[in-house]
């Protein structure tokens, strides 16, 4: 794997900040908000300096039941050769359910879902997880997320199930330390025995993020500065191994650039002061990734070979698992069986909170007309509207909510925003009467 050293997220908000720092060797950017033919002139700048460019992608949901989507991973590929990138990242995660394979509407999570550490998931990734590499153009790396929720009777550890899914495709890891301390907080996982059930060759980077404590509940919010626990957990990993790269993950309220650089030179103090006791060389393929094999018997893996093919029913059940769990964070029906109800109703709050946030990012003319009254209007209109059709269609629907509800009583906000819903609102197609007169029209 090519050395990418230490590196930071790049975002628009920023992008003059990380032009100005010094020693930044690479950059990450989410997939999705580039344009392969109009690429941010900072990107291009940096680029143009020498530093390495990597997509990572929010989207694809690796770990949902259905296979990956191919326009998906078109733009994916597209992405990582207008970047002229070494390799992409994605997640492994869900971020949709239901649709054909459940009979139920297409539900959008529009945040990263835990998969199941079942035999059932381990297979339906290890499948979509091929086709994703057999689409893409340059290797790819998955990372661990962050999670509020546990799923019942899981099979396997965090550690155990990253290694099987190496040992059976070959695929990259990208380790976020930051997530695995979320996970120590809110599902009580050890950091420690993650690692240590980790194939630590298949590390293509390490990401390293903040965030916040709540009510016993750790919030991977990337908008705070990284704690000393999640350097702990880099030091850990850095005493393992040399990771190829590091990256700092920012994407809300960005701090001044000085701040910056200092936890980047915090980053560098802990990768400067640990001693690895083996160097990432063991197995690797000329792509840097640990080879495929067959599983083998013993505490990673007790199924022979071929094991790991998607059996028939394997999607089914974890299509219908999952568009239960998604329905409920995001619907209201009820909580499925095994799991803890209060804790999804945190995520739950955790989800329609984001929701709210990214809406009034994609539409800020929304909270400047409805004030202090923007939030709380959104919990109400999406406590059962579950996303289905992206964040601008979400914006949209949400001020046709208020209008028909009677929700705005002010009448200046309200004919506000009737104006806005109008200007943007899609006129509906016109009727077979409509189309007949207009091809008359054109005959005459």
């Amino acid at each position: 794997m090519k050395h990418l050293g230490i590196g930071i997220g790049w975002r628009p908000e920023i992008a003059d900040a990380i032009e100005g720092l010094s020693g930044i060797e690479w950059v990450e950017a989410v997939a999705e908000n580039l344009c392969p033919g109009h690429l941010p002139d900072s990107l291009v700048r940096l680029r143009e300096r020498g530093v390495t460019v990597v997509p990572h992608g929010v989207s694809l949901g690796l770990g949902g039941a259905d296979r990956p989507d191919t326009g998906r991973l078109a733009d994916l590929a597209a992405r990582a050769q207008a970047l002229g990138a070494p390799l992409v990242t994605e997640h492994i995660a869900f971020v949709r359910a239901g649709g054909p394979l459940t009979a139920s509407p297409r539900l959008e999570a529009g945040h990263l879902l835990p998969v199941p550490r079942t035999r059932d998931a381990l297979r339906v990734l290890c499948e979509n997880v091929r086709i994703a590499q057999d689409a893409l153009p340059v290797p790819l790396a998955l990372e661990n997320i962050a999670a509020l929720i546990n799923w019942p009777d899981e099979e396997l550890t965090e550690g155990q199930f990253l290694a099987e899914l190496v040992e059976r495709t070959g695929v990259g890891l990208l380790i976020d330390v930051a997530n695995l301390h979320t996970n120590r907080v809110n599902r009580g996982e050890d950091p420690a025995r993650a690692l240590a059930g980790l194939p630590l060759e298949a590390i293509a980077y390490v990401h390293v993020a903040g965030g916040v404590e709540r009510d016993g509940v750790w919030h991977d919010t990337h908008a705070h500065p990284v704690p000393e626990a999640v350097l702990d957990i880099l030091g850990d990993l850095a005493a393992r191994v040399s990771p190829p790269g590091v990256l700092l993950e920012r994407d809300d309220a960005f701090p001044p650039a000085a701040e910056l650089k200092g936890e980047l030179d915090a980053i560098g103090g802990v990768l400067g002061a640990a001693k690895p006791t083996a160097p990432p060389l063991s197995g690797v393929t000329s792509c840097g990734f640990a080879a495929p094999r067959e599983p083998t018997p013993g505490p990673r893996s007790s199924h022979a070979p071929g094991a790991d093919l998607d059996r028939p029913g394997s999607r089914d059940r974890l299509a219908l698992a999952q568009a239960a769990l998604l329905s409920c964070l995001t619907a209201g029906t009820p909580v499925p069986a095994g799991f803890d109800g209060p804790r999804l109703r945190v995520q739950a709050r955790a989800l329609v909170d984001k929701r709210a946030d990214v809406v009034g990012k994609v539409a800020p003319e929304l909270p400047r007309i409805l004030g202090s009254g923007y939030r709380p209007a959104f919990l109400a209109y999406a406590k059962y509207r579950p996303l289905r059709a992206g964040y601008r269609q979400d914006a949209l629907d949400f001020a046709r909510f208020l209008l028909r509800a009677g929700w705005v009583e002010d009448a200046d906000a309200r004919r506000r925003l009737t104006r806005w819903w109008k200007e943007r609102a899609t006129a509906r197609p016109p009727g077979r009467a409509v189309r007949l007169l207009r091809t008359l029209v054109r005959a005459a």
